[in-house]
């Protein structure tokens, strides 16, 4: 098997990707300093400078994609005074006004997630994580993520009703339906959008280390 080297290079990616060619890399996966959090880290970012802040940077990791990569942005909003910020949404809309295209969201299910009580909302589980491309047609590996079907399929499928052998429409008119035959034969299937990802449990040095 082959050695799989990597280059570090660390700096401020304001200046780093300058140094670099437009369309060179085919995946960017960034989790950038959340606002207000950490501050001790990073100084720290008011909620509603955010997006300024963050729109300079979106704009150089555009160049240096090409143009079938894809560009994760793990965040998360803040919640200040009982009220969950914005700046996350806002964000989105400036970076599609910029040229991104938001084509999906997975959800980080944190499996680890710290234990707390709050007088008006439950403890955080979950990050986002977005996906934005520049074009609609973009390299995407879904054959090499599929996962097991799972036990369920051994009973349900050798048991199909005749409404299970054709497209079954939703009783309340929400246009949605299924056809259960379609999955007879299959012995892997595309995973989902959630991802069950503990963060790093270990102490690094670091205030948001996760990896």
């Amino acid at each position: 098997m082959a050695k799989l080297t990597a280059d570090i290079i660390q700096g401020d990616c304001l200046e780093v990707l300058k140094d670099f060619d437009d369309n060179t890399f085919d995946l960017i996966v960034t989790s950038p300093p959340y606002a207000d959090s950490r501050s001790k880290t990073y100084g720290g970012i008011k909620p509603i400078n955010y997006v300024e802040w963050f729109l300079p940077r979106s704009e150089q990791l555009f160049r240096v994609l090409d143009s079938k990569g894809t560009f994760i942005l793990n965040i998360k909003e803040r919640v200040v005074k009982g009220q969950r910020s914005t700046y996350v949404l806002e964000l989105i809309l400036e970076l599609q006004k910029q040229g991104w295209l938001w084509t999906e969201e997975f959800i980080w299910h944190k499996k680890n997630f710290s234990p707390g009580k709050w007088p008006n909302r439950f403890r955080d589980s979950w990050e986002r994580c977005l996906q934005f491309n520049k074009k609609r047609k973009f390299n995407m590996y879904q054959d090499a993520v599929k996962v097991p079907i799972g036990d369920w399929a051994d009973k349900r499928l050798n048991n199909l009703s005749e409404t299970d052998k054709q497209r079954d429409e939703s009783k309340v008119g929400s246009g949605f339906g299924k056809n259960v035959s379609n999955w007879k034969g299959k012995e892997k299937v595309y995973p989902t959008n959630v991802l069950h990802l503990a963060t790093e449990c270990n102490n690094k040095g670091h205030s948001t280390a996760f990896l």
